[in-house]
């Protein structure tokens, strides 16, 4: 295709979850026309953010100290963990401002395919966090897909010996959408999570 340096650039930019070939060649293109002190800072803020940030000893969410701004916040319940798959799904939920517990990321899903399996995850992490008396809850977020499937399967089997109430966020419906768009799997699951409509 290309020589040298632009080769290499789409290549590595192809790397990227998400980007494809035309993709690649797009942004490799758009960064040969930016401004170059655009680009520096945006170089920069790669640099930056790989020298910086780091993961929470705790939660293992993304943070720039030891341990993040959620698990040093004396107002979040302490009885109560969300388990995430990946710290963006943090964000998603804090958006909603419905949750005001305590986080643990997984770094992914149980992906036998992919070669990531329990041992790979941040789990035994969980288990020694759930040392606390005060934990009465563990919420299961993986995604709603066959790997977030099999991840909160396992979860669900590993500790009920503990003794800790496990759940598992409701799937079903989106508001807005539409009956003949959904699934199988998501229609199933919104008949099994229907609830009264009458007090």
């Amino acid at each position: 295709m290309y020589q040298g340096a632009v080769q290499e650039l789409i290549d590595e930019l192809g790397r990227l979850p998400g980007i494809g070939p035309k993709s690649a060649q797009r942004i490799a293109f758009h960064i040969l026309d930016a401004d170059p002190d655009d680009m520096k800072r945006l170089a920069d803020a790669i640099r930056v953010v790989k020298e910086k940030v780091k993961f929470c000893k705790v939660c293992f969410n993304v943070t720039e100290r030891e341990t993040c701004n959620i698990c040093l916040d004396p107002r979040r319940d302490e009885t109560v963990i969300c388990v995430v798959e990946e710290s963006k799904d943090i964000l998603t939920i804090e958006r909603t401002r419905s949750f005001r517990g305590r986080y643990h990321v997984l770094g992914g899903a149980i992906n036998p395919i992919g070669g990531v399996g329990p041992e790979q995850l941040h789990i035994r992490e969980l288990v020694t966090r759930l040392g606390d008396e005060k934990i009465q809850e563990i919420i299961v977020a993986t995604d709603p897909n066959l790997e977030g499937e099999a991840t909160a399967t396992y979860l669900a089997r590993m500790l009920k010996s503990i003794g800790i109430k496990v759940t598992r966020l409701a799937s079903g419906l989106p508001v807005g959408g539409d009956l003949e768009y959904a699934d199988d799997v998501t229609l199933g699951r919104a008949f099994e999570g229907r609830r009264s409509l009458v007090g």
